[in-house]
This record gives structure tokens, sequence and C-alpha cells, in this order.
């Protein structure tokens, strides 16, 4: 019966380490854009640029949150669906001087874009560099 279960339950023996959740915070208006430059004079703020209906985005950021391994207080986390607030993911382009891509991520520090990277590119360590 151990190899039907090895075969049924994908081998695994160990029960999955339970991972605490992100603390995504919504982009959804172009307000919270002001918001985000002010913050980031404090702490640096990342924005993931996610687009709903592409298949390397979704994969980028399952990757990204497996990794991401940030204390909530060292840096502020946004998650922006592009496709449901295309206007907010315009002006993060012309606001912080970045060319368009999806899925994407950015790093904010007083005001200014310091990293920018896309697709494959993406890592949650990269972020650790800006803290």
């Amino acid at each position: 019966m151990g190899f039907l279960n090895k075969l049924f339950n994908g081998g695994d023996e160990h029960p999955k380490e339970e991972r605490t959740p992100l603390p995504w915070q919504q982009l959804r208006t172009l307000e919270q854009l002001d918001a985000i430059v002010e913050d980031s004079k404090s702490r640096p703020v990342a924005i993931f640029k996610h687009s709903t209906t592409c298949g390397i985005s979704r994969m980028v950021i399952r990757q990204f949150e497996s990794q991401y391994d940030i204390d909530p207080t060292q840096m502020d986390l946004y998650y922006l669906d592009l496709k449901a607030y295309r206007d907010v993911s315009d002006e993060v382009g012309y606001r912080f001087q970045v060319i368009h891509q999806s899925p994407q991520l950015l790093v904010i520090k007083n005001g200014t874009a310091v990293y920018a990277d896309s697709h494959g590119a993406i890592t949650a360590g990269a972020l650790k560099t800006y803290l």
C-alpha cells in the first residue's frame, strides 16, 4: 500500500510546511501611488504587476510567493492586477519611468524606482538588496 500512497499522494511522506500568506496590499487607485511615494521615503515599497490572464505571470508570482521571506515591517508589498486597473498600471510606468512589462516587479525608494525586473528575472531575494 505504501507504493499506492506514494503514487496517489505525490510521494510526499512528510506534510508540506504551511506558509504565512504574503502581506499583499491591493493597488487599485491613483491616490495610492501618492501614498506609495510618501511611504517610500521611510521604507522601501515593492509593486508586483500581475496579469491574471497570463500563464507566465501566474508561474512567476507563485515562485515569488514561495521565496518571499521579508518581515512586513521592513518593506510594503503591493499587488497590482494590471488587467483590472489598467489606468493605475499605466501611471506606474509613467510616474516611475519604467517600460510596462508583465509580470513586473518594482522597488520604490525615496519616490524613485530603484529596481525593475520582469518575467523569469523576478526573484524575491533581489528585494533584500533594497532593505
